[in-house]
């Protein structure tokens, strides 16, 4: 689509009438030019774990061990022991032992939850598969004068999906990894996701399996439960590509047994970068930036051409912080303070630029008419164009699915689609006219890698002696 054909903004908004600050409770640097890039440009480095993590790996283990070898120790116990060690890590590091590892048809048949978010749960699901329909998923094979040739698609047959527990029902992670591969045709899903301190999986998580039409759902998270679905277990089945986000041992877990199954991804903290200019309510801006904030490790960047925006989006922060309830106040507090950054910029040219090289899993338009910014984005996640249209309404129910490239991955990685959950097989059916005109450069090309063999397979076929 050329940039003119996008739709325009219904109206063009005047600067916003901004209210008499409050006092400004978070400090925060404004950067410009050449520091604005160079805090926009990703390092790539090894993040660091929080002493935190360490501590606790040190405390289960009872000795000092990076991320790394405690998965590599995950992994390789539940290769060796399977079921039995997936219950003793449960019991280990969630501590609780369920009675079995599998949801039981009678737990699933009986989760409920209240009529509105039974309600919500289908609105989401029936708006995420009708998005992922429009995709195509189909091959194509040509025949002409060469012969045929084309591209099979195929479904793969089974897949994992990883839905991270903790302190709350990741239902929508559950929505948008199943969806997709749903539309692409896959034969089975199978869900892991943690067991509460009672044994159970949330009910929410069920009732929106039953949703989905997906019947197996175990009680294991963690590193234990990508080995699980990697290698298999007697009870767990091995698939054919997990999908699905987790902390950072998942994350680990998921690098690692890449190549014995395969992964869709390696989603990161999350991030949120919001263009604003004079136009931008500073209370959207800000609710925005919180909204993300309060995911742990989350990344929130505000890059505006307006320096009293900036002002009023400082004063916003500052009292939205303060009216979040506990803990969601700590984790948005902390990440505001220790990670976001302020960008003033010259014009909307230049906050697009600095956009594109930060390469952000979330990037949203709240500008006079982001409709015209929209052709100049080349690199994020997802767009989020206008104020109607905030990021968070993405997480649940706009229709694209909410797993997306972090940490600059968005370069050259794509959100959780059709395509994730497919082959592409390719066909090869030339006729023989066809191999009398190309087979020579062919045997040409193949004697000049050193692969005598495959010059005389291809003139074979020509005539010659092999």
């Amino acid at each position: 689509m050329e940039l003119e054909e996008y739709p325009t903004a219904p109206d063009r908004r005047r600067p916003h009438p901004y209210p008499t600050p409050a006092p400004i409770l978070i400090p925060m640097q404004v950067l410009q030019g050449e520091d604005a890039r160079a805090a926009l440009t990703r390092s790539f480095a090894e993040i660091p774990v929080p002493d935190a993590v360490l501590a606790r790996i040190e405390q289960t283990f009872g000795e000092r061990l990076s991320p790394e070898e405690v998965v590599t120790r995950l992994l390789a116990d539940v290769r060796a022991r399977g079921d039995a060690a997936l219950l003793d890590w449960t019991e280990r590091l969630d501590g609780v032992r369920p009675e079995a590892l599998e949801v039981t048809a009678d737990e699933l048949a009986s989760a409920e939850v209240d009529g509105e978010l039974h309600a919500a749960i289908r609105l989401a699901i029936t708006r995420v598969r009708d998005f992922y329909a429009q995709q195509p998923a189909h091959g194509f094979l040509n025949h002409g004068p060469d012969g045929a040739l084309g591209q099979l698609v195929r479904p793969l047959g089974r897949v994992g999906v990883y839905v991270p527990g903790g302190l709350a029902p990741l239902i929508s992670t559950l929505i948008h990894t199943a969806v997709p591969a749903q539309v692409a045709g896959v034969g089975e899903i199978v869900v892991t996701t943690p067991p509460g301190r009672d044994g159970t999986v949330h009910p929410a998580i069920l009732v929106a399996a039953r949703e989905l039409g997906i019947t197996r759902v175990f009680k294991v998270g963690g590193a234990q439960a990508i080995g699980a679905l990697a290698f298999g277990t007697a009870s767990v089945p091995a698939v054919d590509k997990i999908a699905g986000p987790g902390n950072l041992f998942v994350v680990i877990a998921k690098r690692m047994v890449y190549g014995v199954t395969g992964i869709e991804s390696l989603p990161g903290p999350t991030e949120t970068l919001v263009i604003a200019d004079d136009s931008a309510d500073p209370r959207h801006v800000a609710a925005d930036l919180l909204a993300q904030a309060e995911h742990n490790g989350a990344e929130p960047i505000l890059v505006s051409v307006s320096r009293e925006l900036l002002l009023r989006v400082q004063t916003e922060l500052s009292e939205q912080l303060e009216r979040l309830p506990e803990p969601n106040r700590s984790w948005a507090r902390d990440s505001v303070e220790a990670r976001m950054k302020v960008v003033l910029a010259a014009d909307l040219e230049e906050a697009l630029s600095l956009a594109n090289l930060y390469a952000p899993e979330h990037l949203c338009l709240l500008t006079r008419d982001p409709w015209s910014l929209l052709g100049r984005v080349t690199r994020a996640g997802g767009v989020f164009v206008g104020e109607a249209s905030m990021e968070a309404l993405g997480d649940y129910v706009a229709g694209p699915s909410h797993v997306m490239p972090t940490g600059g991955t968005a370069r050259f990685m794509s959100p959780v689609n059709v395509r994730d959950f497919q082959n592409i097989i390719s066909v090869v059916g030339v006729n023989e006219e066809t191999l009398r005109r190309i087979g020579p450069a062919a045997a040409t090309l193949a004697r000049a890698e050193g692969l005598e063999a495959h010059a005389r397979a291809i003139e074979s076929r020509l005539g010659e002696e092999p």
